[in-house]
């Protein structure tokens, strides 16, 4: 059995970066991946439209002042293979092949209390043992497949978004079904009914969506970051999401109509995530976030000419309680003579057939039927994995209720376990890769301290992560997010799971906490 400092299990950003900077350390590190290669998320979700929703410029490592200055974005929203190519890139740049071993999921860890080490197994039947462990899991990758009625009798094609094929997929001359519409759907219709001779979505819940207007890269502007990328990183590190979102002080119920309106417009125009920052109180003011409401569904409305499928378009909750869609011609899609869309919210699915789907109301065929049905998120990739920390309590028994942590990166009762971009943490209410690596920074800065004061295990107290559970829904009650609508955010995309809302609000706030444990020598945890 083959021992490591670290047992790193995944090999997406969170990963790679872990990787990188432990073993620069000095320590023993170990990743275990699914896949054949490198990427997570942008490894396994290659649908058609698959790109990112943060630009470019800023979805990137910014640990290698080398690396930023060699990589060259094509469009100000990377494409899912640009960004798998970065993902290569890097993993070549900084040798950490060597240190992955691909085509392997782990399946079973166990904290032997006696060692004070994990027991890990993978699917194999071959066994590990690390002093830590880091979870890289990813937020989005256990996929969501709802239990159809009918599902194994389809006699097409059955694709799921979140585990696209990674050959050709052709739909040219096909007839076309797709659940869902959420982000990936939205991001995948346009160009599905490019290709397809029919496509019918079946919608649940509308989404809200904002226009990309996406483009090839400004080189200028490109070279203006590069030069600038220190002081570019640190504004950005100050902001709410960790993002270059431009974010207002202004409430949008200080303004007059046609003042406010403006302001939609120019933001509308920008496109992209910034559009929640048009003014400082949508995410806390329901009066407020009304406003936004009404810009958007009165811009559906303009774009789609069918008065019904307008309506049914537009969105009835919260902006921004679910997470807000970036797309490319989406609500025009439904302008197209070979797009229908059904609301399965009126008329439910009922079970799938042989030949396509059955709603209470009408029967569907198609050749190939897609789920865009999303993930179990932040929580599912975790639990998917037999956990277990001391006294064989797992973590599937441990979040029963919901998920408890201490910072979103450390269990009581699972010593020297990190879940990095946990629930608890800002994760994917953040530039994703910018919290990813703040997690793995403050994780070896942790370690080098057990290291230099010659301690073996640390683990979070049940006084600290009951704390922290409270600051966490404490902080989100003054918000939208918790009662906005029932999303992911909250798992209630999943039957019986949980419903608790997950992230931490506020990428800044979340850091100089983080920082103020690490300078008052880490209270909240046990150290041994």
């Amino acid at each position: 059995m083959k021992n490591y400092d670290v047992a790193i299990v995944g090999a997406g950003f969170a990963g790679l970066y872990a990787l990188h900077k432990l073993r620069s350390l000095g320590f023993s590190v170990h990743v275990f991946e699914t896949g054949d290669g490198v990427g997570g998320t942008w490894y396994w979700n290659r649908y058609p439209g698959a790109r990112c929703d943060v630009n470019s410029l800023e979805y990137s490592y910014q640990f290698s002042a080398a690396l930023q200055q060699e990589w060259s974005w094509s469009e100000k929203y990377a494409p899912q293979p640009e960004i798998l190519d970065y993902a290569n890139h890097v993993a070549d740049r900084f040798e950490l092949r060597k240190d992955i071993q691909f085509n392997t999921r782990v399946i079973a860890l166990l904290f032997d209390a006696k060692q004070g080490t994990w027991l890990g197994e993978t699917e194999d039947g071959n066994k590990f043992s690390a002093q830590f462990c880091v979870m890289a899991t990813g937020c989005l990758s256990k996929e969501n497949v709802p239990s159809f009625d009918g599902l194994e009798d389809f006699a097409g094609t059955v694709l799921h978004t979140g585990k696209w094929p990674h050959s050709h997929v052709n739909l040219q001359g096909k007839n076309v079904g797709i659940i869902g519409t959420g982000s990936s759907a939205i991001q995948a219709i346009p160009l599905l009914a490019e290709q397809a001779t029919a496509l019918t979505v079946f919608q649940r819940t509308a989404s809200f969506s904002i226009p990309a207007h996406n483009a090839a890269m400004d080189k200028e502007h490109e070279r203006f970051i590069k030069d600038n990328y220190p002081q570019f990183r640190a504004r950005n590190s100050q902001r709410y999401a960790a993002l270059d979102n431009h974010p207002s002080q202004v409430s949008a119920l200080e303004l007059e109509v046609a003042a406010r309106t403006a302001i939609y417009e120019a933001r509308w125009e920008d496109g992209g995530l910034p559009f929640l920052a048009s003014f400082n109180d949508l995410g806390s003011n329901l009066e407020a976030n009304q406003t936004a409401v009404d810009f958007v569904n009165a811009k559906i409305r303009e774009i789609v000419k069918d008065p019904a499928i307008a309506e049914r378009l537009c969105p009835k909750t919260v902006l921004g309680c679910k997470r807000l869609c970036v797309d490319t011609d989406y609500y025009q899609t439904f302008n197209r003579d070979n797009v229908t869309l059904v609301d399965v919210s009126a008329a439910p699915i009922e079970k799938i057939t042989a030949q396509g789907l059955r709603t209470h109301q009408k029967d569907y065929s198609f050749d190939t039927l897609i789920l865009a049905t999303g993930f179990d998120a932040m929580t599912g990739a975790l639990l998917a994995i037999d956990i277990q920390g001391r006294n064989g309590v797992t973590l599937k028994e441990k979040w029963q209720d919901g998920p408890t942590n201490f910072l979103g990166l450390t269990v009581n009762g699972f010593p020297n376990l990190f879940t990095i971009a946990g629930p608890g943490s800002p994760s994917v209410l953040a530039n994703m890769i910018v919290a990813i690596e703040q997690h793995v920074d403050w994780v070896a800065e942790l370690l080098t301290h057990l290291a230099a004061n010659r301690q073996r295990t640390v683990e979070a107290s049940a006084t600290a992560e009951r704390e922290w559970v409270e600051l966490v829904n404490e902080i989100a009650s003054h918000t939208l997010f918790p009662t906005g609508c029932n999303s992911w955010y909250i798992g209630a995309n999943i039957p019986g799971k949980p419903r608790i809302f997950m992230p931490f609000l506020g990428y800044p706030a979340y850091v100089d906490k983080c920082n103020a444990i690490t300078a008052a020598g880490y209270p909240g945890f046990e150290l041994s």
